[in-house]
């Protein structure tokens, strides 16, 4: 089993990112944008309640206070800064859970704040403790790295995400989006890629280094205008090898969110 997950609900105002809907139907998990870089409330709302329709998992996506740079630029923040950003994004994104008779089951950082609690000891430990201080059941998605690492000392549920289309570093981190091919556009590559990710746990870096890699979730991305078309044919390819996907608790034997 796998969970399939992707980043949504980060349209705002008149503007429109993605298919959400269209893309909800292929998912397992929806990683939801918490209005930091973007989503706003009547997006926050509406995707919770497409998500409670059809069964998919919520997770809090939350991130710098970006909302001009989508969250992908390097802010120099205080360890309370992050700690306090990441339980107010928890704490909207729980307004509308409530509201719609529902709870949120994982969280997973978006953007730069994702990469850099790979690195960072400060960022990481002040996410766990707005983990810890929410609710402690919910899973951290994670990359192997100093969020990983935190969370085991700490006892907190993890589950380790693979990114189907990233290149990835030797070391296991992901290349950085201004570096040329970091974003992989090749269909057939992302797909074996990731189908090799999650039944043989191995992944190429950009350098030919093969990787050993733990998937509990693949994390599609639902952007572009061939993100739908390349989403479908993952699931499908993931089926046709025989792994079946299913939402995170399921994935690691938790209780049903």
């Amino acid at each position: 089993m796998v969970d399939l997950v992707a980043d949504l609900g980060e349209s705002f105002g008149a503007w429109t990112m993605g298919d959400d809907a269209a893309l909800l139907d292929l998912l397992t998990s929806a990683n939801i944008a918490c209005g930091f870089h973007a989503g706003d409330p009547r997006v926050m709302d509406r995707t919770v309640r497409a998500c409670v329709e059809r069964g998919v998992r919520i997770g809090a996506h939350p991130s710098f206070p970006d909302l001009a740079g989508f969250g992908r630029r390097a802010m120099e923040l205080t360890e309370d800064e992050v700690r306090t950003d990441v339980l107010y994004q928890l704490g909207a994104l729980s307004a509308f859970t409530r509201a719609h008779s529902t709870r949120i089951s994982h969280l997973a950082p978006h953007g730069k704040l994702g990469n850099l609690v790979v690195t960072r000891r400060d960022y990481a430990r002040a996410v766990a403790d707005a983990v810890e201080a929410f609710d402690s059941s919910l899973v951290i998605l994670v990359q192997e790295g100093e969020m990983a690492a935190l969370a085991r000392e700490r006892g907190l549920r993890i589950a380790m995400v693979g990114i189907a289309d990233r290149a990835y570093e030797d070391d296991g981190t992901l290349v950085s989006r201004s570096e040329p091919g970091a974003v992989l556009s090749d269909p057939d590559e992302v797909t074996r890629r990731t189908v090799r990710m999650v039944t043989e746990g191995l992944l190429t870096s950009r350098h030919g280094k093969d990787l050993p890699i733990k998937a509990d979730c693949v994390q599609l991305h639902g952007d572009g205008p061939t993100a739908l078309r390349l989403a479908k044919r993952i699931r499908g390819e993931l089926e046709a090898a025989g792994v079946r996907p299913a939402p995170l608790d399921r994935v690691l034997g938790l209780p049903a969110a």
